[in-house]
């Protein structure tokens, strides 16, 4: 039996609370049915002013983090902090949990900055993301 989208977030949701509830944050349920693209649903981790939020239709899709007003997503992210090759999410697989476990790997591995840094480090990380996009280095 195919597990409905609100379930799948649910199992996800093992997998990702164990690292970030010691950390403070806090579950909240987002939309969740069935539209014209199919069985969705969607949720949030936060603590204070930032929040990681979770879409899921089919796989785990749109992953971002967001501290006040600024707000990146988890490839954007990434790929400040990661070396190439070293995050997992999206990763590819037929089982819908996958993309759970491999972001579970990258907050663990590489998402300090958010997760416990202070707010200048993820403020910086965001600056790293905004200056790629427009094609310049910064120290």
């Amino acid at each position: 039996m195919e597990l409905r989208a609100p379930q799948v977030l649910r199992a996800g949701r093992e997998l990702i609370d164990p690292i970030l509830l010691p950390c403070g944050f806090t579950w909240g349920h987002g939309a969740s049915g069935a539209s014209s693209g199919g069985d969705f649903a969607s949720g949030w981790y936060s603590r204070d002013d930032r929040t990681i939020e979770l879409h899921y239709r089919f796989s785990l899709g749109l992953v971002s983090y967001r501290m006040g007003e600024l707000c990146i997503d988890h490839a954007d992210y990434m790929s400040v902090v990661a070396h190439r090759g070293q995050s997992q999410y999206p990763g590819f697989s037929d089982d819908p949990l996958d993309g759970f476990r491999h972001l579970a790997h990258d907050l663990a591995s590489h998402c300090t900055a958010f997760l416990r840094g202070p707010d200048a480090e993820f403020a910086r990380v965001v600056e790293l993301v905004a200056a790629k996009h427009q094609g310049r280095r910064l120290p």
